[in-house]
C-alpha cells in the first residue's frame, strides 16, 4: 500500500518533473517553432516580448490531442483515437483534427450544455421552465450549434420570436428570468449578449432600455404548463392612447421611438446586432477566447465595463474582427483560436505566473467541467451513470446511455456533480459554474466506493485486463486510455517495480494502477 501511494506521488508531481528535467522522452511540451500563424499570434507575442515575458513551449501531440478533444466536444479521445493521432506522420494532423471535432456530433452537445447554463435552462425553482418547456429549448439550442446557425441569428430568434414555449422554445428566454418586469428582462439581456451588469450601470441607462421590453405578454393555454409569450400590442396601444408617444434609449444612449406597427424587442434587436454596436461582437469573442483560454481578453467575460479594459486592445480588436468577418459564423472564430500557436502553448510557463497567465504566456491549466468528468470516468470504465428526477410532475428518467452533458435539465444533478461544481443555473453568470479544485473532491476520489466499482467493475476495464498479459503493454493501454499518452520509461518502471510486489497480485496491481491515474492531476485537468 505505501508503494501504491508513492506511485500516486510520482503521477501527480509529473507535470513538474518533467517539465524541469527536460528528459528525452517529455510528454508535456516540445522544441516546435513559435512562429505566429496568424493574426492571433502576431499580437499575443508581440505584447510578450514588450513586457519581456518569455511564452512557454509548444504543447506535445498527446496533450494537443487530450486538450482539444475536452475543449471542442467535451470528451476524452478513444484509445484508437489517440493510437491513430500520435502515429500519424501529416504536418497538418492538428488543423485537421481541429477540422474533423468542429463537425462532429458531440460538439453541439457540449456547447449546448454551456450555453444551457448561460441561458438559465432549468425545470424547476427559482426558474420554473418546467420538463417540457427545458426538453423543447434544449434540443432548440443543440440543433442550432448542430446546424451552425450564425450567432447574431440565435440571439435576434432568442429575443424576438413568439409562440407557445413548447412549439417555439426560443421564447423560454423571457421566461426563464427570474422575474417578469421590464427591468428584469433588460438585466438578463444585457448580461447574456452584451456581457455587462446593467445593476452597475448608471441608474438612468437601465431605464432607458427597459421600454423595449416593456411589451412582452405572457397567455396560459388549456395544455398543462404551457404559455404563450408574444407582443402586448393592446398594451402598448392603451398606454399611447393614456399617456402619448412611448419612447426608449439605446444604451449606447440613442433615444429611438416606439410605435405599434412594430415589436420593440425587435428594434432592440436590430441595434444589439449591428456590427456597428460597441458591446455585441465584443461580448461573443471575448467568451468564446474565455472558454477556450481558461481567461477572458475582459476578465471576468460577463464584467465588461470602462474600468474593467481589456488586457490587449490590439487582440481584443483583433478577436471582433474574425467574428465580423466571418459574419458570425463561431465555428471559424474557434478554428482560427485552436489553430493558433497561442492556444497550442505549454501549461509549463516560465518566469512570473501571474503575469505570463494575463497576457497569455502558457494554456491556463484548470480542472475539468464536473459533466465532463463524469462522463470520461464512464467512458474509460464502460460504466453509465443513472439521473432522475421525481419533481416537477411529469417525473423525469434520463436513459442511463446518455452522456451527462446531454443533460437539458439543470435541476437534474448528484452529489458529484454538485461537488465538482456544476452550476445551478439560477442566474446566467458564468461564475455560477465552480472549476476550483478542493478537498473535498480530492477525498472523494481517495475513498469512493463508486470509482473503485467502476473501474473493478467496468467492462471496458475487464477488457483491458484481458487484452494482453506483457504487464508493459497492459500499463500502455491503461496510459494511451486515461491521459492519452504514453507512459515514460520512469513511470513503466515504477509500475513494474509494484505489479512484481509480493503484496499484489496482478489484477490488483492493474486496478491500483487505474485508480492512481484516475486521481492524478493530470487526469483531473485540462492542461
Amino acid at each position: 500500500m505505501r508503494l501504491f501511494f508513492a506511485f500516486m506521488i510520482v503521477l501527480s508531481t509529473a507535470v513538474i518533473v518533467h517539465g524541469a528535467k527536460r528528459e528525452i522522452h517529455r510528454p508535456f511540451e516540445n522544441d516546435a517553432s513559435l512562429k505566429p500563424q496568424g493574426a492571433i499570434d502576431r499580437v499575443v507575442f508581440s505584447k510578450l516580448r514588450q513586457l519581456g515575458i518569455q511564452p512557454a513551449n509548444v504543447c506535445s501531440d498527446s496533450v494537443f490531442l487530450r486538450r482539444v478533444y475536452l475543449d471542442v466536444i467535451g470528451t476524452l479521445p478513444t484509445l484508437e483515437e489517440t493510437k491513430q493521432f500520435l502515429l500519424s506522420q501529416s504536418p497538418h494532423k492538428r488543423r485537421e483534427l481541429v477540422d474533423q471535432l468542429l463537425q462532429r456530433d458531440e460538439f453541439a452537445i457540449y456547447w449546448a450544455m454551456k450555453w444551457c447554463d448561460l441561458l438559465r435552462v432549468k425545470a424547476e425553482f427559482p426558474v420554473n421552465l418546467w420538463p417540457n418547456a427545458v426538453q423543447a429549448y434544449h434540443r432548440w439550442v443543440r440543433t442550432s450549434f448542430k446546424d451552425n446557425m450564425r450567432y447574431n441569428t440565435f440571439v435576434r430568434e432568442l429575443l424576438c420570436d413568439s409562440g407557445s414555449n413548447f412549439r417555439v422554445p426560443q421564447v423560454n428566454f423571457y421566461r426563464s428570468v427570474q422575474g417578469r418586469k421590464p427591468e428584469a428582462i433588460a438585466r438578463a439581456v444585457a448580461l447574456t449578449f452584451m456581457g455587462v451588469r446593467a445593476e452597475k450601470w448608471p441608474k438612468e441607462r437601465l431605464e432607458g432600455m427597459t421600454p423595449f421590453f416593456a411589451y412582452v405578454g405572457y397567455k396560459k393555454t388549456a395544455e398543462w404548463k404551457e404559455e404563450i409569450v408574444f407582443f402586448d400590442f393592446k398594451k402598448m396601444v392603451a398606454e399611447i392612447d393614456k399617456d402619448g408617444p412611448r419612447s426608449a434609449i439605446f444604451p449606447d444612449g440613442t433615444k429611438v421611438a416606439l410605435t405599434p406597427d412594430k415589436d420593440p424587442r425587435e428594434v432592440f434587436a436590430d441595434w444589439l446586432i449591428s456590427p456597428k454596436n460597441p458591446w455585441f461582437t465584443r461580448s461573443i469573442a471575448n467568451r468564446v477566447w474565455f472558454w477556450l483560454m481558461g481567461r477572458g481578453v475582459i476578465h471576468e467575460p460577463d464584467d465588461i465595463r470602462p474600468d474593467n479594459p481589456p488586457t490587449s486592445a490590439r487582440l481584443m480588436t483583433i478577436l471582433e474582427k474574425e467574428v465580423m468577418s466571418s459574419r458570425y459564423d463561431l465555428r471559424e472564430l474557434f478554428r482560427r483560436i485552436l489553430n493558433s500557436k497561442t492556444y497550442q502553448l505549454s501549461s509549463i510557463w516560465k518566469g512570473d505566473f501571474e503575469k505570463g497567465q494575463k497576457y497569455f504566456a502558457f494554456y491556463r491549466a484548470r480542472q475539468i467541467d464536473a459533466e465532463v468528468l463524469v462522463d470520461a470516468i464512464c467512458q474509460i470504465t464502460g460504466t453509465t451513470e443513472e439521473y432522475s428526477s421525481a419533481i416537477p410532475e411529469p417525473f423525469t428518467f434520463v436513459p442511463p446511455h446518455r452522456r451527462t452533458v446531454a443533460l437539458a435539465d439543470g435541476s437534474i444533478t448528484s452529489p458529484f456533480l454538485e461537488l465538482f461544481g456544476r452550476p445551478p443555473r439560477d442566474t446566467g453568470l458564468q461564475m455560477e459554474r465552480n472549476n476550483r479544485p478542493s478537498w473535498s473532491q480530492r477525498l472523494f476520489f481517495l475513498n469512493s466506493s463508486h470509482l473503485r466499482q467502476k473501474i473493478e467493475r467496468g467492462p471496458k476495464m475487464q477488457q483491458l485486463m484481458r487484452a494482453s498479459r506483457d504487464p508493459r503493454e497492459v500499463v500502455t493501454r491503461l496510459y494511451l486510455t486515461i491521459l492519452s499518452r504514453m507512459p515514460t520509461q520512469e513511470e513503466l518502471a515504477v509500475a513494474n517495480k509494484y505489479s512484481k510486489s509480493s503484496e499484489v497480485d496482478s489484477r490488483t496491481a492493474v486496478i491500483d494502477l487505474a485508480w492512481a491515474l484516475f486521481n492524478s492531476v493530470e487526469f483531473l485537468y485540462r492542461h
